[in-house]
């Protein structure tokens, strides 16, 4: 039987395959200005993450926590960054791997699961960058505690997440549809409707799982942002889907 991760992985695989946004490397001459000081990136569909969440980044050692694609990595990479990514998508991870080749920097390539134990040791890195994605994991709470465990004291996590509002309506965005918690492990329904959509196997998350699982991972909040999925009728009625928060890890 088919774990979540494996079914997420293949469908993710075939989005790309199909022009996902999320799935298309940045090019070479956004690698160039970056490496000239002209960057952003983004944890959330719209945003640009503030530049002073991720402090001077050369000589830091980042973690991008399913984070392949080579959209954000060749940027750290071109800041002086040494760079790691985790992520279970073999397309994913084959654009990081083409794009470091043709750019010709260093990066370490992980193919693994996120919702199991992270294949590094403890205090690994200085910074761990994560875009929204654990929605396809049930219980984040077992994330921040990796990423507590693997950063260094004062680390820090800079993640990007979902608030729910998207399972909670239909297609059209116009009537609601859902309750929460959007589970399809537990609810047959809410699996068939991922599947018609060709969706994988997503879950919703209350902030008690986010911002108080990174708490109780030793984190401390040091800031954060909202953001919406940048079009549709939630976007056009300014309601936010999406934040993202800049945690550090205590001393």
């Amino acid at each position: 039987m088919e774990s979540c991760a494996d079914i997420n992985a293949r469908t993710i695989d075939g989005w790309i395959a199909a022009g996902w946004e999320w799935g298309r490397p940045i090019s070479h001459d956004c690698f160039e200005r970056a490496r000239e000081g002209e960057w952003d990136v983004r944890l959330t569909p719209t945003k640009a993450v503030p530049h002073d969440w991720f402090g001077v980044l050369s000589g830091k050692r980042v973690l991008g926590l399913a984070s392949g694609g080579a959209q954000q990595m060749p940027i750290f990479a071109a800041l002086g960054a040494v760079c790691t990514v985790l992520d279970y998508s073999t397309r994913q991870l084959e654009s990081e791997r083409a794009f470091a080749a043709r750019e010709g920097y260093p990066i370490e390539i992980v193919r693994a699961d996120m919702s199991r134990p992270l294949p590094f040791r403890d205090g690994s890195f200085d910074l761990i960058f994560h875009p929204v994605s654990n929605c396809y994991v049930e219980d984040v709470r077992s994330i921040w505690r990796e990423c507590a465990r693997v950063l260094v004291p004062g680390g820090r996590l800079l993640a990007g997440l979902d608030n729910g509002m998207n399972f909670l309506v239909d297609e059209a965005q116009e009537r609601i549809v859902n309750s929460l918690p959007f589970n399809p492990l537990r609810d047959p329904a809410q699996m068939e409707q991922l599947r018609r959509a060709d969706g994988g196997v997503q879950f919703s998350h209350t902030l008690d799982e986010q911002l108080g699982g990174q708490l109780e991972a030793g984190f401390r909040l040091l800031s954060l942002y909202e953001d919406s999925n940048g079009a549709g009728r939630l976007h056009e009625l300014g309601i936010p889907c999406f934040f993202a928060t800049l945690c550090e890890k205590s001393i």
